[in-house]
């Protein structure tokens, strides 16, 4: 097969390196990794399976290839391209261009026993985090703002520098934790309230992924088992984990995305809360953050032994509270696996 990529996941599962301004182009058996010098050391040393071209324009470089090679025909993924700079690999229209989106993750949807391991060791260094982050927010959490805390925990997760994040964390108060995807505001944390936590870290590039839901009190930890004082959020509480719970334990290899998402998504529709549940029940995890399979009401991708996926059910009412409850799960002989 003749193929071209440029999106850094798939450069380092293919040839064992990627940095942001590079191309892999491969044309029968032969391959070249077009980058330039800023990444010629390491490109060097790291690339396997091809030769490694040090240019100024890495584009240029890989449509004069193209021409001298004389393909008619190669295989690209167009999500990983802009318009501007695919229009420049062959100006004349001489190839036909093959679009596979996502072709790369399509590649990476069963992870081996060894990106098993490597995503089980990022989810306990995660997990780890977690307990850290409880700490030092009962410690000196109280009376600061998001945009602090926000600050204090990616400190933590980052280990002083030593770890890289799956993505940016996300640190949500009362009623900010009502977006799914909230952004640090100066909400203070007080003694009583609710407190959501959605955060990851990489290991050898591998992801974890993981969300909690507490109320905030003294000594309080991210544990799965909480209490509220709101008879309302202890119902939406207890129904999110069950759902979470629900999914996992039923999920099997064999089955539908879309009936893993249902598992959970039906609980929550029969407690009454499900027009709050505003997000599918999960995606892939690896490389990046978000792969394949996506766990939603519409995916028909059947679920088999050595994908890995998030099950994160939620309830978010808006202006008063959001619950959120996430793990990553392998699925191993037929089940899922919390990581």
């Amino acid at each position: 097969m003749n193929l071209i990529l440029r999106d850094e996941s798939a450069l380092y599962y293919t040839c064992g390196y990627s940095c942001d301004n590079a191309i892999l182009l491969r044309l029968g058996r032969d391959a070249w990794f077009f980058t330039d010098g800023r990444y010629a050391i390491e490109a060097k040393a790291q690339v396997r399976g091809a030769e490694v071209v040090i240019v100024p324009d890495i584009v240029a470089s890989a449509a004069r290839r193209l021409k001298k090679s004389g393909v008619k025909r190669c295989t690209y993924d167009p999500k990983e391209w802009d318009c501007h700079r695919f229009g420049r690999l062959d100006p004349r229209n001489k190839i036909r261009w093959v679009a596979k989106p996502d072709y790369s993750h399509k590649q990476r949807i069963i992870k081996s026993p060894e990106e098993i391991e490597l995503l089980r060791k990022a989810s306990r260094q995660g997990a780890n985090a977690f307990e850290k982050i409880a700490k030092a927010f009962s410690r000196e959490g109280f009376g600061r703002d998001e945009r602090a805390l926000h600050f204090l925990a990616e400190r933590i997760l980052r280990k002083e520098g030593k770890r890289a994040l799956s993505f940016d964390p996300i640190v949500a108060v009362g009623p900010n934790a009502a977006k799914p995807h909230a952004q640090p505001t100066d909400r203070t944390l007080h003694k009583g309230d609710l407190l959501l936590l959605d955060a990851g870290v990489k290991y050898r590039r591998y992801c974890s992924d993981r969300t909690r839901t507490v109320r905030a009190v003294r000594s309080f930890d991210f544990g799965i088992e909480q209490r509220f004082k709101s008879r309302k959020i202890q119902r939406a509480y207890d129904t999110v984990l069950k759902a979470h719970d629900r999914a996992i334990a039923k999920a099997r290899s064999g089955m539908k995305a879309r009936e893993i998402d249902a598992l959970a998504r039906e609980l929550i529709e029969k407690a009454g809360f499900g027009e709050y549940f505003v997000h599918s029940t999960g995606h892939g995890v690896g490389l990046d953050i978000h792969e394949m399979p996506y766990i939603s009401t519409r995916s028909k991708t059947r679920i088999e032994d050595g994908m890995v996926f998030t099950v994160e059910p939620g309830i978010y009412i808006p202006g008063e509270f959001g619950i959120r409850i996430e793990d990553t799960v392998a699925m191993i002989r037929g089940r899922a696996e919390v990581l």
